[in-house]
């Protein structure tokens, strides 16, 4: 099979993060993603790998047995929800399915290496769950009207306002309506990714499920020609102040960003109205958010998910943490941290997000404890500094997992029992791997649905040091999926899949490596320079600098 041909098949199954494996007519295998195990698709194949062909999909010839919902009126055109037609409990099996097929790859079945599967538990909302969007101004399609919403599947810059979306409230929908119709109204423009012109940005919501605030902050560039900011904004608060709410509105904000690069970013923040922040509350715990503040998009299926991890680090006895000290590396906000205070001598955090640090501190001192002590790092660099040493561990690393580096450090501390708390299975089964080569076992796993209607899966895992194993060094291959360094991850073909997915334009090699030379970068002497006498290097277009510079600032190069 090549690249470019295209063809139809059945989808046998689908594979963590969303893969589905669908088999033609001649016995041929494709991935394709977003799809449905039982669905007739057409795809065209763009990739072949190591004989391993995937495909984009083209269009749902027939349905899947599983497809009995009614779905979202944006369904299919909108990249955010995938199982949206699947009832909720197929959802989870199917995400339960995944899961265990994935560790049971890496690790043994549950017979084998002995642990317990309990399941999944599902999120007390299935629709109408996220406390946070971030939505996107644009158009629908080339030189069309205004849109406000998520970006189309598949597309670089078309958007669907997404006014029905279903896995937010009404109070966002008419946040939604109303800021739109507003700006189209007075003719603002949108800021052009190819062009780097226009006002408009984004549209950033939080609600708090438990507080009912909310908060709103417009994300737009200082390109303010034609029209009187203060007076522009002034009716934009008045737009949406004046519409009804089941919730409260706490802050109104206004956020300036000129970077190129298609990402909220924060380069200076007012208070339109009342404040820049609002409360949630979880287990008891109170958080203050603001609006760039990490926490969790499901506050009810948050606590279902720090409720399990709790039930795994306690057990049955709820003293056995009594005078020891806990380490809560990759800490965000603490939250986990603040549930395991009062049961605990003392509480370590260890978190790279500067800000997140700030707001896990103050939400501490917000409910009251003391004995948390929250440390701004890479825990690769921070664990050499802890002079307290841990007599239990908790893991909630970022999508990428923990860095191998750092397990070695981790598993040298010897503690007896440890949870992982994981939102990428794929992560989480490579690491279970050198967790294991080290002398632990896995004793309990299960998964938590923070996010119906996608493939996303939250696990949890207990693990336990084996008595009298001698330790074994592992050593691992870097691959794509693993969390090393910015300089071991940011590849030539890392950066171009980057620029690639983000801008949807190519980038050649010698562009990259005169932009890394151009930033200061050690290229060699001699790197990129042509090996024919007089040969004339052609420059990379002012466009794709900024393009490969914000590929580079990703990867943490500069």
């Amino acid at each position: 099979m090549k690249k470019g041909f295209r063809g139809t098949g059945t989808v046998e199954r689908v594979d963590f993060p969303n893969k589905g494996v669908a088999v033609t007519d001649d016995g041929d295998r494709v991935i394709v993603k977003n799809t449905i195990p039982g669905q007739k698709v057409e795809f065209v194949v763009n990739k072949v790998k190591h004989q391993r062909a995937e495909g984009r999909l083209m269009e749902v010839i027939e349905k899947s047995p599983l497809e009995t919902e009614e779905p979202c009126p944006h369904f299919g055109m909108c990249g955010g929800c995938t199982y949206q037609t699947v009832p909720y409990e197929k959802q989870l099996d199917m995400k339960l399915t995944q899961v265990k097929k994935l560790i049971s790859d890496a690790i043994g079945s549950e017979k084998e290496a002995g642990y317990e599967f309990i399941g999944i538990h599902g999120s007390p909302k299935k629709s109408e769950y996220r406390n946070k969007m971030e939505f996107s101004f644009g158009d629908e399609y080339k030189d069309g009207p205004l849109a406000l919403g998520m970006h189309k599947r598949g597309s670089f810059y078309d958007l669907v306002t997404v006014s029905d979306c279903q896995i937010v409230d009404e109070d966002f929908r008419t946040i939604l309506k109303a800021t739109l119709d507003y700006f189209s109204q007075n003719n603002i423009p949108y800021f052009h990714r190819a062009t780097h012109k226009g006002y408009l940005r984004h549209l950033l919501v939080r609600k708090a499920t438990k507080t009912g605030e909310i908060i709103v902050d417009l994300v737009t560039t200082t390109q303010t020609e034609g029209f009187d900011e203060e007076e522009l904004l002034a009716g934009f608060r008045y737009a949406l102040l004046t519409r009804h709410y089941d919730g409260r509105f706490k802050g109104v904000l206004h956020t300036k960003n000129d970077s190129v690069a298609d990402v909220v970013k924060n380069e200076g923040t007012e208070v339109l109205y009342g404040d820049s922040y609002f409360y949630e509350e979880l287990l008891g715990l109170k958080f203050k958010i603001t609006p760039f503040s990490f926490f969790q998009t499901n506050s009810l299926g948050a606590e279902v998910l720090y409720e399990t991890a709790r039930e795994f680090i306690l057990g049955d006895d709820k003293d056995s943490l009594n005078g020891k000290t806990v380490y809560d590396l990759y800490s965000g906000t603490g939250t986990i941290a603040q549930l395991m205070a009062p049961v605990c001598k003392e509480v370590v955090g260890v978190e790279i997000v500067e800000e997140a640090v700030c707001a896990a501190k103050e939400n501490a001192a917000l409910n009251g404890l003391d004995n948390c002590k929250f440390i701004a790092g890479d825990v690769l660099k921070v664990l050499d500094e802890i002079e307290e040493k841990p007599d239990y561990i908790i893991l909630d690393p970022p999508r990428d997992g923990i860095h191998p580096k750092a397990i070695g450090k981790i598993i040298e501390y010897g503690v007896e029992n440890m949870v992982y708390i994981s939102c990428k299975p794929t992560s989480l089964a490579r690491d279970l791997q050198i967790f294991m080569a080290r002398g632990y076992r896995v004793e309990k796993i299960c998964c938590v649905d923070m996010f119906p209607n996608t493939y996303h899966v939250e696990t949890v895992v207990k693990l336990s040091l084996k008595k009298d194993t001698p330790k074994i060094e592992v050593t691992m291959e870097p691959d794509e999926e693993s969390n090393y360094t910015p300089e071991e991850k940011a590849t030539y073909s890392k950066i171009k899949e980057y620029v690639k997915e983000k801008y949807g334009v190519n980038v050649h090699t010698s562009y990259i490596a005169q932009v890394k030379r151009m930033c200061g970068l050690d290229m060699g002497e001699n790197y990129n320079n042509s090996k024919k006498e007089n040969q004339e290097v052609k420059q990379c277009p002012q466009e794709k600098v900024e393009y490969i510079k914000d590929a580079l600032r990703y990867y943490k190069l500069i």
